[in-house]
Protein backbone atom coordinates (compact mmCIF):
# COMPACT_ATOMS: atom_id res chain seq x y z
CA UNK A 1 0.00 0.00 0.00
CA UNK A 2 2.74 2.61 0.80
CA UNK A 3 4.34 2.56 -2.93
CA UNK A 4 0.19 3.34 -4.04
CA UNK A 5 0.07 5.79 -1.59
CA UNK A 6 2.97 7.20 -3.02
CA UNK A 7 1.67 7.58 -6.05
CA UNK A 8 -1.53 8.77 -4.81
CA UNK A 9 0.35 11.83 -3.58
CA UNK A 10 2.50 12.15 -6.37
CA UNK A 11 -1.27 12.56 -8.51
CA UNK A 12 -2.58 15.06 -6.32
CA UNK A 13 0.08 17.11 -5.93
CA UNK A 14 0.35 18.29 -9.65
CA UNK A 15 -2.20 19.32 -12.62
CA UNK A 16 0.83 18.62 -14.91
CA UNK A 17 -0.25 15.67 -17.77
CA UNK A 18 3.73 15.03 -17.61
CA UNK A 19 4.14 14.74 -14.25
CA UNK A 20 1.57 12.27 -14.00
CA UNK A 21 2.91 10.11 -16.60
CA UNK A 22 6.05 9.94 -15.03
CA UNK A 23 4.05 9.01 -11.57
CA UNK A 24 2.45 6.17 -13.16
CA UNK A 25 5.19 4.73 -15.04
CA UNK A 26 7.65 4.72 -12.05
CA UNK A 27 4.57 3.08 -10.15
CA UNK A 28 4.36 0.57 -13.01
CA UNK A 29 7.97 -0.27 -12.94
CA UNK A 30 8.27 -1.77 -9.49
CA UNK A 31 4.75 -2.71 -8.68
CA UNK A 32 3.82 -6.29 -8.69
CA UNK A 33 1.36 -7.61 -11.16
CA UNK A 34 -1.50 -8.15 -8.66
CA UNK A 35 -0.69 -4.63 -7.99
CA UNK A 36 -1.01 -3.38 -11.52
CA UNK A 37 -3.87 -5.29 -12.43
CA UNK A 38 -6.03 -3.51 -9.44
CA UNK A 39 -4.42 -0.15 -10.22
CA UNK A 40 -6.00 -0.29 -13.83
CA UNK A 41 -9.15 -1.73 -12.02
CA UNK A 42 -9.59 1.49 -9.64
CA UNK A 43 -8.10 4.10 -12.07
CA UNK A 44 -11.27 2.58 -14.56
CA UNK A 45 -13.93 2.72 -12.13
CA UNK A 46 -14.08 -1.22 -10.79
CA UNK A 47 -13.82 -0.40 -7.45
CA UNK A 48 -16.06 -2.71 -5.55
CA UNK A 49 -18.97 -2.14 -4.31
CA UNK A 50 -19.54 -0.88 -0.57
CA UNK A 51 -18.62 -3.10 2.12
CA UNK A 52 -18.73 -1.13 4.97
CA UNK A 53 -21.63 2.08 5.72
CA UNK A 54 -19.77 5.17 6.15
CA UNK A 55 -21.94 5.97 9.12
CA UNK A 56 -20.28 3.02 10.79
CA UNK A 57 -16.96 4.28 10.27
CA UNK A 58 -18.18 8.31 11.51
CA UNK A 59 -19.66 6.12 14.52
CA UNK A 60 -16.28 3.83 15.25
CA UNK A 61 -13.70 7.33 14.47
CA UNK A 62 -15.90 9.58 17.01
CA UNK A 63 -15.87 6.54 19.35
CA UNK A 64 -11.93 6.06 18.92
CA UNK A 65 -11.30 9.99 19.00
CA UNK A 66 -13.63 11.19 21.78
CA UNK A 67 -14.45 14.01 19.93
CA UNK A 68 -18.07 15.55 20.67
CA UNK A 69 -20.04 15.37 17.49
CA UNK A 70 -20.41 18.97 16.53
CA UNK A 71 -16.54 18.79 16.49
CA UNK A 72 -16.54 16.48 14.27
CA UNK A 73 -18.96 17.99 11.75
CA UNK A 74 -17.45 21.18 12.03
CA UNK A 75 -13.82 19.66 11.04
CA UNK A 76 -15.52 17.48 8.13
CA UNK A 77 -16.91 21.21 6.85
CA UNK A 78 -13.36 22.20 6.83
CA UNK A 79 -11.66 19.75 4.85
CA UNK A 80 -14.27 18.06 2.65
CA UNK A 81 -13.92 14.46 2.78
CA UNK A 82 -15.01 12.22 5.12
CA UNK A 83 -12.38 9.76 4.51
CA UNK A 84 -9.45 12.48 4.79
CA UNK A 85 -11.59 13.64 7.89
CA UNK A 86 -11.19 10.45 9.62
CA UNK A 87 -7.75 9.59 8.66
CA UNK A 88 -6.95 13.13 10.14
CA UNK A 89 -8.68 13.14 13.60
CA UNK A 90 -7.56 9.35 14.23
CA UNK A 91 -4.33 9.14 16.85
CA UNK A 92 -1.30 7.96 15.49
CA UNK A 93 -0.85 4.19 14.45
CA UNK A 94 0.37 2.22 16.98
CA UNK A 95 2.24 -0.12 14.76
CA UNK A 96 2.77 -0.94 10.71
CA UNK A 97 0.68 -3.09 8.85
CA UNK A 98 2.72 -3.96 5.37
CA UNK A 99 0.33 -5.32 2.85
CA UNK A 100 0.11 -4.92 -1.08
CA UNK A 101 -2.63 -3.43 -2.64
CA UNK A 102 -4.01 -6.56 -4.19
CA UNK A 103 -4.16 -8.44 -0.73
CA UNK A 104 -5.68 -5.37 0.70
CA UNK A 105 -8.76 -5.32 -2.31
CA UNK A 106 -9.02 -9.09 -1.37
CA UNK A 107 -9.59 -8.57 2.74
CA UNK A 108 -11.95 -5.40 1.68
CA UNK A 109 -14.13 -7.61 -0.72
CA UNK A 110 -14.30 -10.25 2.15
CA UNK A 111 -15.80 -7.87 4.35
CA UNK A 112 -18.99 -8.16 2.53
CA UNK A 113 -19.75 -11.85 3.98
CA UNK A 114 -18.29 -10.56 7.83
CA UNK A 115 -20.71 -9.16 10.67
CA UNK A 116 -20.92 -5.99 11.75
CA UNK A 117 -18.24 -6.84 14.93
CA UNK A 118 -15.82 -8.44 12.41
CA UNK A 119 -15.75 -5.72 10.15
CA UNK A 120 -15.20 -3.12 13.36
CA UNK A 121 -12.59 -5.11 14.76
CA UNK A 122 -10.87 -5.34 11.12
CA UNK A 123 -11.21 -1.33 10.53
CA UNK A 124 -9.85 -0.35 13.81
CA UNK A 125 -6.78 -2.44 13.63
CA UNK A 126 -6.34 -1.41 10.25
CA UNK A 127 -6.67 2.42 11.21
CA UNK A 128 -4.40 1.61 14.44
CA UNK A 129 -1.46 0.55 11.54
CA UNK A 130 -1.21 2.94 8.96
CA UNK A 131 0.04 6.09 8.67
CA UNK A 132 -2.28 9.18 7.31
CA UNK A 133 -1.96 8.65 3.27
CA UNK A 134 -2.52 4.84 3.33
CA UNK A 135 -5.64 5.41 5.56
CA UNK A 136 -7.40 8.00 3.77
CA UNK A 137 -6.61 5.51 0.47
CA UNK A 138 -8.46 2.34 3.03
CA UNK A 139 -10.98 4.87 3.58
CA UNK A 140 -11.93 5.69 0.18
CA UNK A 141 -11.44 1.84 -1.06
CA UNK A 142 -13.68 0.78 2.13
CA UNK A 143 -16.46 3.53 1.55
CA UNK A 144 -16.36 2.38 -2.23
CA UNK A 145 -15.83 6.06 -3.17
CA UNK A 146 -12.31 5.77 -4.60
CA UNK A 147 -11.66 8.68 -7.43
CA UNK A 148 -8.69 9.94 -8.69
CA UNK A 149 -7.96 12.82 -10.87
CA UNK A 150 -6.20 11.22 -13.95
CA UNK A 151 -8.17 10.87 -17.40
CA UNK A 152 -8.14 7.68 -19.32
CA UNK A 153 -6.39 9.11 -22.05
CA UNK A 154 -3.31 9.74 -19.07
CA UNK A 155 -3.60 6.28 -17.86
CA UNK A 156 -3.84 4.40 -21.29
CA UNK A 157 -0.62 6.46 -22.38
CA UNK A 158 1.27 5.67 -19.30
CA UNK A 159 0.18 2.43 -20.12
CA UNK A 160 1.18 2.10 -24.12
CA UNK A 161 4.53 3.98 -22.55
CA UNK A 162 5.27 1.31 -19.97
CA UNK A 163 4.19 -1.98 -22.40
CA UNK A 164 5.13 -0.27 -25.47
CA UNK A 165 1.80 -0.70 -27.28
CA UNK A 166 -0.16 0.88 -29.31
CA UNK A 167 -2.82 3.42 -26.96
CA UNK A 168 -5.69 2.66 -28.88
CA UNK A 169 -5.21 -1.45 -28.83
CA UNK A 170 -4.59 -0.59 -25.14
CA UNK A 171 -7.95 1.56 -24.72
CA UNK A 172 -10.03 -0.91 -26.18
CA UNK A 173 -8.45 -3.67 -23.67
CA UNK A 174 -8.88 -2.38 -20.65
CA UNK A 175 -12.50 -1.27 -21.76
CA UNK A 176 -15.63 -3.47 -20.81
CA UNK A 177 -16.37 -5.70 -18.00
CA UNK A 178 -13.29 -7.58 -16.30
CA UNK A 179 -13.19 -8.55 -13.06
CA UNK A 180 -9.56 -8.09 -11.78
CA UNK A 181 -10.10 -11.21 -9.32
CA UNK A 182 -9.94 -13.74 -12.38
CA UNK A 183 -7.46 -12.24 -14.96
CA UNK A 184 -3.83 -11.22 -14.81
CA UNK A 185 -2.19 -8.04 -15.50
CA UNK A 186 -0.47 -9.76 -18.72
CA UNK A 187 -4.08 -11.05 -20.23
CA UNK A 188 -5.29 -7.70 -19.89
CA UNK A 189 -3.25 -5.44 -21.30
CA UNK A 190 -2.22 -8.09 -24.02
CA UNK A 191 -6.17 -8.41 -24.61
CA UNK A 192 -6.45 -11.77 -24.14
CA UNK A 193 -9.35 -11.41 -21.91
CA UNK A 194 -12.23 -13.77 -22.56
CA UNK A 195 -15.64 -11.74 -22.42
CA UNK A 196 -17.97 -15.06 -22.79
CA UNK A 197 -20.74 -11.94 -22.90
CA UNK A 198 -19.58 -10.36 -25.68
CA UNK A 199 -19.98 -6.93 -23.54
CA UNK A 200 -16.99 -5.32 -24.77
CA UNK A 201 -17.24 -2.11 -26.24
CA UNK A 202 -15.13 0.00 -28.24
CA UNK A 203 -12.78 3.36 -27.27
CA UNK A 204 -15.28 6.35 -27.99
CA UNK A 205 -14.19 8.41 -31.03
CA UNK A 206 -14.32 12.39 -29.93
CA UNK A 207 -14.08 15.93 -31.29
CA UNK A 208 -12.06 18.85 -30.22
CA UNK A 209 -14.29 21.96 -30.47
CA UNK A 210 -13.44 23.91 -33.28
CA UNK A 211 -10.78 26.92 -32.61
CA UNK A 212 -10.12 27.48 -35.84
CA UNK A 213 -11.54 29.38 -39.17
CA UNK A 214 -13.65 27.13 -41.53
CA UNK A 215 -12.03 28.46 -44.22
CA UNK A 216 -8.84 26.61 -43.06
CA UNK A 217 -11.04 23.05 -43.62
CA UNK A 218 -11.20 23.54 -47.15
CA UNK A 219 -13.60 22.15 -49.03
CA UNK A 220 -17.47 21.27 -46.92
CA UNK A 221 -17.76 18.43 -49.46
CA UNK A 222 -15.38 16.98 -48.17
CA UNK A 223 -16.70 16.96 -44.53
CA UNK A 224 -19.36 14.81 -43.09
CA UNK A 225 -21.32 17.57 -41.41
CA UNK A 226 -24.43 16.13 -38.90
CA UNK A 227 -26.45 18.22 -35.97
CA UNK A 228 -24.73 17.69 -32.83
CA UNK A 229 -27.56 16.48 -30.35
CA UNK A 230 -27.85 16.63 -26.70
CA UNK A 231 -28.08 13.28 -25.38
CA UNK A 232 -26.52 10.49 -24.36
CA UNK A 233 -23.62 9.27 -26.54
CA UNK A 234 -24.24 5.30 -26.85
CA UNK A 235 -22.54 2.19 -28.35
CA UNK A 236 -25.54 -0.16 -29.16
CA UNK A 237 -24.28 -3.75 -29.22
CA UNK A 238 -25.58 -6.92 -30.87
CA UNK A 239 -23.58 -10.01 -30.27
CA UNK A 240 -24.70 -13.70 -30.07
CA UNK A 241 -28.39 -12.60 -29.65
CA UNK A 242 -27.06 -10.62 -26.25
CA UNK A 243 -27.80 -6.69 -26.68
CA UNK A 244 -25.74 -4.39 -24.33
CA UNK A 245 -25.94 0.03 -24.45
CA UNK A 246 -23.04 1.24 -22.98
CA UNK A 247 -23.10 4.88 -22.50
CA UNK A 248 -19.46 7.20 -22.90
CA UNK A 249 -19.01 6.68 -19.66
CA UNK A 250 -18.28 3.32 -19.86
CA UNK A 251 -21.48 2.72 -17.92
CA UNK A 252 -23.85 -0.83 -18.99
CA UNK A 253 -27.17 1.36 -19.43
CA UNK A 254 -28.81 -1.40 -21.31
CA UNK A 255 -31.49 -1.39 -18.80
CA UNK A 256 -32.57 2.36 -18.73
CA UNK A 257 -33.96 2.13 -22.52
CA UNK A 258 -35.67 -0.90 -22.85
CA UNK A 259 -37.73 -0.17 -26.21
CA UNK A 260 -34.13 -0.07 -27.76
CA UNK A 261 -33.19 -3.33 -26.42
CA UNK A 262 -36.44 -4.54 -28.06
CA UNK A 263 -35.90 -2.44 -31.49
CA UNK A 264 -32.03 -4.39 -31.84
CA UNK A 265 -33.57 -7.52 -30.59
CA UNK A 266 -35.44 -7.58 -34.08
CA UNK A 267 -32.76 -6.84 -36.39
CA UNK A 268 -30.85 -9.52 -38.23
CA UNK A 269 -26.88 -10.37 -37.24
CA UNK A 270 -24.42 -9.03 -35.18
CA UNK A 271 -23.15 -5.54 -34.55
CA UNK A 272 -21.86 -2.32 -32.67
CA UNK A 273 -23.20 1.09 -33.97
CA UNK A 274 -22.09 4.34 -32.46
CA UNK A 275 -25.04 7.05 -31.81
CA UNK A 276 -26.89 9.73 -29.90
CA UNK A 277 -29.74 8.71 -27.26
CA UNK A 278 -32.01 11.16 -26.83
CA UNK A 279 -36.24 11.72 -25.67
CA UNK A 280 -38.14 12.01 -28.84
CA UNK A 281 -42.19 12.40 -28.58
CA UNK A 282 -44.24 13.44 -31.24
CA UNK A 283 -41.65 13.69 -33.90
CA UNK A 284 -39.50 16.40 -31.71
CA UNK A 285 -36.70 16.47 -29.99
CA UNK A 286 -36.98 17.05 -26.27
CA UNK A 287 -35.54 18.61 -23.85
CA UNK A 288 -32.47 16.40 -22.48
CA UNK A 289 -33.48 17.52 -19.12
CA UNK A 290 -36.49 15.15 -19.80
CA UNK A 291 -34.34 12.60 -21.01
CA UNK A 292 -32.32 12.90 -17.49
CA UNK A 293 -35.53 11.86 -15.62
CA UNK A 294 -35.01 8.47 -17.00
CA UNK A 295 -31.52 8.21 -16.50
CA UNK A 296 -29.90 5.71 -14.00
CA UNK A 297 -33.23 3.95 -12.34
CA UNK A 298 -33.33 0.62 -11.86
CA UNK A 299 -36.55 0.08 -13.92
CA UNK A 300 -38.31 2.23 -16.19
CA UNK A 301 -42.53 2.22 -15.47
CA UNK A 302 -44.79 1.82 -18.31
CA UNK A 303 -46.27 5.99 -17.91
CA UNK A 304 -42.38 7.01 -17.94
CA UNK A 305 -42.02 5.10 -21.70
CA UNK A 306 -45.19 6.87 -22.59
CA UNK A 307 -44.07 10.25 -21.36
CA UNK A 308 -40.67 10.23 -22.19
CA UNK A 309 -39.87 7.85 -25.10
CA UNK A 310 -36.48 7.63 -27.09
CA UNK A 311 -34.67 7.24 -29.92
CA UNK A 312 -31.58 6.93 -31.11
CA UNK A 313 -30.11 8.92 -34.08
CA UNK A 314 -27.21 6.82 -35.42
CA UNK A 315 -24.19 7.81 -37.37
CA UNK A 316 -21.64 5.21 -37.24
CA UNK A 317 -20.94 1.52 -37.77
CA UNK A 318 -17.79 -0.10 -35.83
CA UNK A 319 -18.07 -3.42 -36.29
CA UNK A 320 -20.31 -5.55 -38.77
CA UNK A 321 -20.16 -9.35 -38.23
CA UNK A 322 -17.69 -9.45 -36.04
CA UNK A 323 -15.31 -7.32 -38.32
CA UNK A 324 -14.11 -4.28 -37.19
CA UNK A 325 -14.72 -1.65 -38.99
CA UNK A 326 -12.94 0.87 -37.41
CA UNK A 327 -9.96 1.43 -39.84
CA UNK A 328 -11.62 2.05 -43.05
CA UNK A 329 -12.63 5.67 -43.91
CA UNK A 330 -16.02 7.24 -42.72
CA UNK A 331 -17.72 7.46 -46.16
CA UNK A 332 -17.44 3.49 -46.05
CA UNK A 333 -18.62 2.70 -42.87
CA UNK A 334 -21.48 5.54 -43.52
CA UNK A 335 -22.17 3.23 -46.43
CA UNK A 336 -22.77 0.68 -44.43
CA UNK A 337 -24.67 1.83 -41.93
CA UNK A 338 -27.24 2.79 -44.58
CA UNK A 339 -27.63 -0.87 -45.71
CA UNK A 340 -27.53 -2.17 -42.38
CA UNK A 341 -30.60 -0.23 -42.06
CA UNK A 342 -32.65 -0.30 -45.22
CA UNK A 343 -32.26 -4.30 -44.53
CA UNK A 344 -33.27 -3.84 -41.13
CA UNK A 345 -35.81 -0.93 -40.23
CA UNK A 346 -35.27 -0.63 -36.80
CA UNK A 347 -37.76 1.43 -34.80
CA UNK A 348 -36.40 3.52 -32.49
CA UNK A 349 -33.48 3.95 -34.66
CA UNK A 350 -33.06 6.63 -37.18
CA UNK A 351 -29.92 7.71 -39.10
CA UNK A 352 -28.28 10.93 -38.96
CA UNK A 353 -29.28 13.43 -41.18
CA UNK A 354 -25.75 14.52 -43.31
CA UNK A 355 -26.25 18.79 -43.77
CA UNK A 356 -24.84 19.27 -47.19
CA UNK A 357 -24.16 23.08 -48.54
CA UNK A 358 -21.24 24.89 -50.87
CA UNK A 359 -20.73 27.43 -48.38
CA UNK A 360 -19.03 27.43 -44.96
CA UNK A 361 -20.90 30.83 -44.39
CA UNK A 362 -24.66 28.81 -44.97
CA UNK A 363 -23.04 26.15 -42.78
CA UNK A 364 -22.52 28.65 -40.08
CA UNK A 365 -26.26 30.01 -40.52
CA UNK A 366 -27.26 26.33 -39.89
CA UNK A 367 -25.74 26.14 -36.78
CA UNK A 368 -27.10 29.36 -35.42
CA UNK A 369 -30.26 28.23 -35.64
CA UNK A 370 -29.47 24.71 -34.34
CA UNK A 371 -31.19 25.24 -30.77
CA UNK A 372 -34.53 25.59 -32.20
CA UNK A 373 -34.36 21.94 -32.61
CA UNK A 374 -32.64 21.44 -29.68
CA UNK A 375 -29.40 20.95 -31.31
CA UNK A 376 -26.25 22.21 -29.47
CA UNK A 377 -24.16 23.06 -32.82
CA UNK A 378 -22.57 20.84 -35.78
CA UNK A 379 -20.09 17.94 -35.91
CA UNK A 380 -17.75 18.08 -38.59
CA UNK A 381 -16.08 15.07 -39.52
CA UNK A 382 -13.49 14.03 -42.52
CA UNK A 383 -15.00 11.29 -44.89
CA UNK A 384 -11.37 10.07 -44.88
CA UNK A 385 -10.92 9.61 -41.14
CA UNK A 386 -10.88 6.74 -39.18
CA UNK A 387 -12.34 5.85 -36.03
CA UNK A 388 -9.64 7.03 -33.82
CA UNK A 389 -9.94 5.77 -29.71
CA UNK A 390 -10.19 9.38 -28.20
CA UNK A 391 -9.54 12.74 -29.64
CA UNK A 392 -7.15 13.06 -32.91
CA UNK A 393 -7.20 16.51 -33.80
CA UNK A 394 -7.96 17.62 -37.07
CA UNK A 395 -10.37 14.50 -38.11
CA UNK A 396 -13.72 15.50 -35.89
CA UNK A 397 -14.58 18.94 -34.84
CA UNK A 398 -17.58 19.79 -32.44
CA UNK A 399 -18.82 23.41 -34.06
CA UNK A 400 -21.08 24.54 -31.26
CA UNK A 401 -23.22 27.36 -31.09
CA UNK A 402 -22.28 29.90 -28.52
CA UNK A 403 -23.77 29.44 -25.03
CA UNK A 404 -26.34 31.61 -23.17
CA UNK A 405 -25.13 33.97 -20.83
CA UNK A 406 -26.26 35.85 -17.77
CA UNK A 407 -24.94 38.20 -15.25
CA UNK A 408 -26.25 36.70 -11.55
CA UNK A 409 -25.10 37.38 -8.14
CA UNK A 410 -22.97 34.99 -5.57
CA UNK A 411 -24.95 33.73 -2.83
CA UNK A 412 -23.68 30.50 -1.30
CA UNK A 413 -20.88 29.27 -1.24
CA UNK A 414 -18.59 26.18 -0.10
CA UNK A 415 -15.13 24.99 0.19
CA UNK A 416 -13.67 22.28 -2.26
CA UNK A 417 -11.92 19.28 -1.85
CA UNK A 418 -8.41 17.84 -2.17
CA UNK A 419 -5.41 20.52 -2.70
CA UNK A 420 -8.87 23.22 -3.06
CA UNK A 421 -10.03 22.18 0.38
CA UNK A 422 -9.29 25.62 2.12
CA UNK A 423 -10.83 27.49 -0.23
CA UNK A 424 -14.28 28.55 -1.47
CA UNK A 425 -14.51 26.71 -4.85
CA UNK A 426 -18.40 25.82 -5.08
CA UNK A 427 -20.47 28.56 -5.53
CA UNK A 428 -24.75 29.37 -6.04
CA UNK A 429 -25.68 32.14 -8.12
CA UNK A 430 -29.09 34.24 -7.91
CA UNK A 431 -30.58 36.45 -10.12
CA UNK A 432 -33.73 38.84 -9.59
CA UNK A 433 -37.27 37.50 -9.44
CA UNK A 434 -39.36 40.63 -8.76
CA UNK A 435 -37.80 42.11 -4.89
CA UNK A 436 -36.01 38.88 -4.00
CA UNK A 437 -33.20 36.74 -5.31
CA UNK A 438 -33.44 33.07 -6.12
CA UNK A 439 -31.21 30.92 -7.12
CA UNK A 440 -30.48 29.60 -11.17
CA UNK A 441 -27.04 27.72 -10.85
CA UNK A 442 -24.34 25.86 -9.18
CA UNK A 443 -21.01 26.60 -10.91
CA UNK A 444 -17.53 24.98 -10.25
CA UNK A 445 -14.97 26.12 -13.32
CA UNK A 446 -13.76 29.05 -14.42
CA UNK A 447 -11.94 31.33 -11.87
CA UNK A 448 -8.09 31.04 -11.43
CA UNK A 449 -6.80 30.32 -8.63
CA UNK A 450 -5.58 34.28 -7.75
CA UNK A 451 -9.65 34.51 -8.47
CA UNK A 452 -10.24 31.61 -6.20
CA UNK A 453 -8.27 33.52 -3.29
CA UNK A 454 -9.80 36.43 -3.72
CA UNK A 455 -13.28 35.24 -3.49
CA UNK A 456 -12.29 32.90 -0.40
CA UNK A 457 -11.22 35.97 1.45
CA UNK A 458 -14.63 37.88 0.48
CA UNK A 459 -16.99 34.48 1.73
CA UNK A 460 -14.61 34.87 5.29
CA UNK A 461 -15.20 38.44 5.82
CA UNK A 462 -18.78 38.84 4.54
CA UNK A 463 -20.28 35.55 5.61
CA UNK A 464 -23.95 36.09 6.63
CA UNK A 465 -25.16 32.21 8.05
CA UNK A 466 -23.76 28.82 8.06
CA UNK A 467 -25.34 25.04 7.15
CA UNK A 468 -22.60 22.86 7.80
CA UNK A 469 -20.02 23.35 5.22
CA UNK A 470 -22.20 26.20 3.30
CA UNK A 471 -21.99 30.20 3.72
CA UNK A 472 -24.34 32.49 2.85
CA UNK A 473 -22.58 35.53 1.76
CA UNK A 474 -23.67 39.63 1.28
CA UNK A 475 -25.09 39.27 -2.46
CA UNK A 476 -22.70 41.77 -3.67
CA UNK A 477 -20.15 39.95 -6.38
CA UNK A 478 -21.48 39.42 -9.80
CA UNK A 479 -20.39 36.84 -12.36
CA UNK A 480 -20.94 35.94 -16.08
CA UNK A 481 -22.43 33.00 -16.33
CA UNK A 482 -22.45 30.68 -19.39
CA UNK A 483 -25.18 27.63 -19.95
CA UNK A 484 -25.49 25.53 -22.99
CA UNK A 485 -29.86 25.27 -22.79
CA UNK A 486 -32.40 26.10 -19.89
CA UNK A 487 -35.80 24.06 -19.12
CA UNK A 488 -38.64 24.51 -16.95
CA UNK A 489 -38.47 22.20 -13.89
CA UNK A 490 -40.33 21.27 -11.08
CA UNK A 491 -37.10 20.65 -8.68
CA UNK A 492 -35.67 23.97 -8.29
CA UNK A 493 -37.34 27.16 -6.59
CA UNK A 494 -36.89 29.10 -9.63
CA UNK A 495 -38.81 26.56 -11.91
CA UNK A 496 -35.84 26.64 -14.14
CA UNK A 497 -32.75 24.25 -14.73
CA UNK A 498 -29.29 25.29 -16.52
CA UNK A 499 -27.11 22.97 -19.04
CA UNK A 500 -23.64 23.14 -17.98
CA UNK A 501 -23.82 26.31 -16.28
CA UNK A 502 -19.65 27.68 -15.57
CA UNK A 503 -18.21 31.21 -15.13
CA UNK A 504 -17.12 32.77 -17.60
CA UNK A 505 -15.60 35.53 -15.86
CA UNK A 506 -16.19 38.21 -12.94
CA UNK A 507 -17.91 41.20 -13.40
CA UNK A 508 -15.58 43.72 -11.06
CA UNK A 509 -17.84 46.63 -13.17
CA UNK A 510 -21.40 45.98 -12.41
CA UNK A 511 -23.31 45.87 -9.37
CA UNK A 512 -25.91 43.13 -7.92
CA UNK A 513 -28.77 45.78 -8.74
CA UNK A 514 -27.10 44.95 -12.67
CA UNK A 515 -27.81 41.18 -12.69
CA UNK A 516 -30.68 39.43 -15.12
CA UNK A 517 -34.18 38.57 -13.68
CA UNK A 518 -35.82 35.39 -13.80
CA UNK A 519 -38.23 36.34 -16.57
CA UNK A 520 -35.19 37.12 -18.94
CA UNK A 521 -34.00 33.28 -18.45
CA UNK A 522 -37.63 32.12 -18.75
CA UNK A 523 -37.91 33.91 -21.98
CA UNK A 524 -35.23 31.50 -23.09
CA UNK A 525 -37.11 28.66 -23.13
CA UNK A 526 -38.45 26.97 -26.34
CA UNK A 527 -41.82 26.33 -26.99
Amino acid sequence: MKDFAELIKRLESTNKTNAKLEAIISYLETAADDDKLWFIALFTGKRPKRTVATNLLKEWALEITGLPYWLFVESYSAVGDLGETISLLLPPPRFQIVKSLSQWMSEIIELKNKTEAEKKEFILHTWDGLEVTERFIFNKLIGGSFRIGVSHKTLVNALAKFTEQEPAALMHSIMGKWDPVNYSFSELIQGDIDNPDDSKPYPFCLAYPLEKNTDELGDPEDWQIEYKWDGIRGQLIKRNDEIFIWSRGEELVTDQFPELVESLKKCEGNFVIDGEIIAWKEDKIMNFSELQKRLNRKTISKKMLEEIPVKCIVYDLLELEYEDLRQNPLQERRKKLENWLELNLPSHIILSQKITSESWETMDEIRNNAREINAEGLMLKHRSSVYHAGRKRGDWWKWKINPYTIDAVLIYAQKGSGRRSGYYTDYTFAVKDEDRLVTVAKAYSGLTDKEIMEVSRFVNKNALEKFGPVRTVKPELVFEIAFEGISYSKRHKSGVALRFPRIVRWRKDKTAEEIDHLDDLKKLIAD
